[in-house]
């Protein structure tokens, strides 16, 4: 387990407690009473601050986990799922036959531009508390409906419906999160 997992489950069992206490179910003035909270936690949130604050300085700030298109039977959709963390797909040549996108606490990058699409294909994302963003090509029509609660889809790729090239419909459900679709 790393230091920052270590570090993260022992501030979250701290608020529990500290959450619990205010709403006068379990009294723990023993506990934030103590030496430690007055000094160790003010350190235990310098150090987190401080080690974030370098990570960002010194490390990629491209967080997506490039991912191989993974494996289907011919004609079978994709079933990509993220959680806690982002990963990307990109399609260079491949054919694309739909996909489910799901998305909790993370994000997934899809990036179709280069996929052969020769027929109307369906892309169903659920997200929660995540997003994903995704890259069509511009030989195809967008058709997206979407059921969000507190989130919503950004549609960038509005033109005139063209009648001689595949459709890719979208169906999002969005509850905290969003997805973002470009050419």
């Amino acid at each position: 387990m790393k230091i920052r997992s270590i570090v993260g489950l022992a501030l979250a069992v701290f608020a529990c407690f500290k959450i619990v206490d205010l709403l006068g179910a379990w009294h723990f003035e023993w506990l934030f009473n103590q030496p430690w909270t007055e000094y160790i936690a003010p350190c235990i949130m310098f150090y987190v601050g401080v080690g974030m604050f370098f990570s960002g300085l010194f490390h990629d700030s491209d967080q997506w986990l490039s991912r191989t298109i993974p494996d289907t039977e011919e004609g079978k959709r994709i079933h990509c799922s993220v959680s806690f963390g982002g990963d990307e797909y990109v399609y260079n040549g491949e054919h694309f036959h739909g996909a489910t996108l799901d998305a909790t606490f993370g994000g997934i990058r899809i990036d179709l531009r280069n996929a052969v699409i020769d027929e109307d294909e369906e892309i169903d994302i659920r997200t929660c508390f995540g997003g994903v963003e995704l890259y069509v090509p511009a030989n195809v029509n967008v058709k997206v409906k979407s059921r969000s609660f507190f989130g919503g889809v950004g549609n960038k790729t509005f033109r005139p419906e063209r009648q001689d090239i595949p459709t890719v419909f979208i169906v999002a459900s969005n509850t905290f999160g969003g997805v973002d679709i470009k050419y």
